[in-house]
């Protein structure tokens, strides 16, 4: 159709595009949300939820500290786009305890001393949770490798790998091999 224009030039080159209405379900409440497209799921947690457990890392999926669980599985949140998850399930590090009692990973990284500084603990336990659930945690080099992708400054993995062996086996996970 002559003279018509398309909405993306309407919106101009220097325009921010037009918020979406989204749905996020985290730690199991919905959440209800106007943000524009191109929030990731990281600095929708952070930012509009105020759930600052999920660190800010190297914002290019490389360090793992913004580890979440999706619909069970882990995702490195500054690799997603909040309006692409619309609707599935969130677990956040704020969400993995229940009530005052703590997710037996936690309790494993307090009582086996798996932090230094801290900052990539949340990831490194939402990591270490999946790590379990999946199957993944049968001996120390096989949790080593299902948790390459979540780095420690600080060098604790020693510790964070034991961690997570006494969480398995205080959950009867340990398959794997």
């Amino acid at each position: 159709m002559a003279g018509a224009v398309s909405p993306a030039a309407a919106q101009g080159a220097g325009a921010a595009p037009a918020p979406l209405d989204i749905v996020l379900r985290v730690n199991g409440t919905e959440h209800r949300l106007r943000l524009d497209p191109r929030t990731t799921l990281l600095d929708a947690l952070r930012e509009h939820l105020h759930l600052s457990g999920s660190k800010k890392g190297c914002g290019l999926g490389q360090c793992g500290a913004c580890t979440v669980l999706m619909d069970g599985k882990r995702v490195k949140s500054c690799l997603s786009f909040a309006a692409l998850v619309d609707g599935r399930e969130i677990t956040t590090i704020e969400g993995l305890a229940q009530g005052d009692q703590l997710h037996p990973l936690q309790a494993a990284f307090i009582e086996g001393d798996a932090f230094q500084c801290g900052y990539c603990t949340p990831g490194q336990i939402m990591a270490g949770v999946a790590c379990i659930a999946e199957g993944h945690a049968g001996s120390p080099q096989e949790i080593r490798d299902w948790m390459s992708g979540n780095l420690c400054r600080c060098g604790a993995y020693d510790h964070i790998v034991a961690a997570i062996q006494d969480a398995a086996s205080a959950t009867g996970s340990r398959r794997g091999g």
